[in-house]
């Protein structure tokens, strides 16, 4: 039941940032927007945030699987987000309303590294590796 529920905040929370993305592209206005704007470098902030959100959302949908590359572990989660967030800020190039910017990619790989941070201590705790 529980991870049912992790599944659906992970989906749920992935649509909203679509959704996010859509008005962006669209050239619509949100309350979100004003907010990010009324924060000094919110919008940093907030691409460090939601995409980090995700990455551990995703992280606990999926029971911090990873996978390994060169001797690296590396969460599924981290993965998907990562190609996801290069893909729509490339997109961007693409969209008159937007804007590409590499430093919201930074803060996007910030996000997903700090937040995967937090999984690899979330995951000790909640699947302690048993002797």
């Amino acid at each position: 039941m529980l991870q049912r529920a992790l599944v659906v905040l992970a989906a749920a929370f992935f649509i909203f940032i679509g959704w996010v993305i859509y008005l962006a592209n669209t050239g619509q206005k949100a309350v979100f927007f004003d907010l990010v704007a009324a924060i000094p470098y919110g919008d940093k902030v907030g691409h460090f945030c939601l995409f980090g959100l995700l990455t551990l959302f995703i992280n606990l949908a999926f029971k911090f699987k990873t996978f390994v590359v060169a001797g690296y572990t590396i969460y599924y989660a981290a993965a998907i987000v990562a190609t996801f967030v290069v893909l729509e800020e490339l997109s961007q190039y693409f969209v008159e309303t937007r804007t590409l910017d590499f430093i919201d990619l930074v803060a996007d790989f910030m996000g997903i590294a700090f937040f995967s941070g937090i999984s690899v201590w979330l995951s000790k705790r909640l699947y302690p590796i048993k002797n």
